[in-house]
């Protein structure tokens, strides 16, 4: 569109009236060269404004097709049963609420700034009430052994670590519970897994006869009678957890999709003032082109009439465009060249130009397409029949 327009002033042989106000030229009007510069600018300016409406276009067409892509997703039956066996508190779901994206707003930052520090209050008030059933545990007689880390050198276990694939004590625990740092417990269900699995490698080492397993078993047993007492409130609270997440998730989409539907709107107007200022543009670029010679109309005519049907039919579309009483959907078009304006006229002679352009090169490479399929298929004769020749000779 841009090399056409440019190449309409190209055509002008003689300055007319300056275009109107809209018309971004320099003060010089009676100077051609500086006419095209000022053409070429407001080009320059044009495509620079589609480049951006085109990325806010991909931006709202990207959102759609991940919102559709989500949708898919929860409806897939293996993804809800992977979602049904993700351990409740791994990962990113460990934080009650997630940090908002970047196209949320202030308030919902807000909003999950305060839920994420009344959930974190929360889970700290159970890890407490844990603690309280880990001191009665390791307050038995018989939780000396799993205090600390098992002395593999002093004992000369020598198979321990090949048994034993994940080592566990309580001063571990304990010391993780403390932490001010990442590698701190993130919940209960964390804690209570590693308080589990001191006992369970006690019993697995040691065999049923031993007194390790035996202290083992029976602190597991008091220990599970206790995690009963306070299991409904962890699962009662993982719950509200789950609900928060999402109601949080639903708020952000929320938000994202008024964002998009707003940017949506933007881009829309900002492409209809594109639209306008583009056929400003073409107005001004005409009224600087001469009049067409009727040579030049009987050559536009035999273009036409060279066009693939598809091209003719656009070339039609454009005539339609500033003739409304025209009929480009008719079987048979009675199309006066001298009864057409100098735009629309200008406009068909740059599109036949390209449209014949494009189709010459689209037959080239087709013939050489089928130039070199033809010499496949004569060197493969040429081979057989050489390998026929030799056959028979021999």
């Amino acid at each position: 569109m841009a090399e056409s327009l440019v190449a309409a002033e190209d055509e002008a042989t003689a300055p007319l009236p300056p275009p109107p106000p809209t018309a971004a030229v320099a003060a010089e009007s009676g100077n051609p060269e500086t006419e095209v510069d000022g053409f070429r600018r407001r080009i320059d300016d044009l495509i620079s404004q589609a480049d951006e409406l085109e990325k806010k276009v991909s931006e709202v067409v990207e959102f759609h097709a991940n919102k559709k892509q989500t949708n898919n997703l929860k409806g897939n039956s293996v993804v809800r049963d992977k979602e049904k066996e993700r351990p409740i508190g791994n990962g990113s779901s460990n934080n009650c609420v997630n940090n908002s994206g970047s196209n949320s707003n202030s308030k919902t930052q807000g909003d999950a700034g305060r839920k994420e520090a009344v959930c974190s209050k929360r889970m700290q008030e159970l890890m407490r009430q844990f603690g309280t059933i880990l001191r009665q545990i390791t307050n038995h007689k018989w939780a000396w052994p799993f205090m600390d880390p098992v002395d593999v050198k002093g004992l000369k276990l020598h198979d321990y670590y090949e048994i034993i694939k994940k080592p566990m004590d309580f001063h571990t625990i304990q010391n993780r519970m403390e932490t001010k740092d990442d590698y701190r417990y993130k919940n209960v269900r964390e804690i209570c897994a590693d308080v589990r699995l001191i006992f369970t490698n006690a019993m697995t080492y040691n065999d049923e006869k031993n007194d390790i397993h035996q202290m083992a078993k029976t602190l597991l047993e008091k220990f599970e009678e206790k995690w009963l007492q306070l299991l409904p409130k962890v699962v009662e609270e993982e719950t509200r957890q789950k609900e928060e997440e999402a109601q949080v998730i639903v708020n952000m989409q929320s938000v994202q999709e008024a964002n998009i539907a707003r940017l949506a709107r933007d881009t829309h107007t900002e492409l209809n003032e594109l639209n306008s200022l583009l056929e400003d543009l073409r107005k001004s670029v005409v009224q600087k082109c001469r009049k067409m010679s009727t040579e030049e109309k009987r050559k536009l005519g035999v273009g036409l009439s060279n066009l693939s049907p598809e091209d003719l039919n656009k070339a039609l579309e454009i005539i339609a465009q500033d003739n409304p009483n025209f009929q480009s959907t008719a079987e048979e078009v009675d199309l006066d060249m001298d009864a057409q304006s100098e735009s629309t006229l200008w406009r068909l002679k740059f599109f036949v130009k390209e449209a014949l352009e494009q189709q010459a090169k689209n037959s080239a490479t087709k013939a050489d397409e089928n130039s070199k399929r033809k010499k496949e298929i004569c060197d493969a004769l040429a081979k057989t029949a050489k390998k026929r020749n030799k056959k028979l000779s021999s």
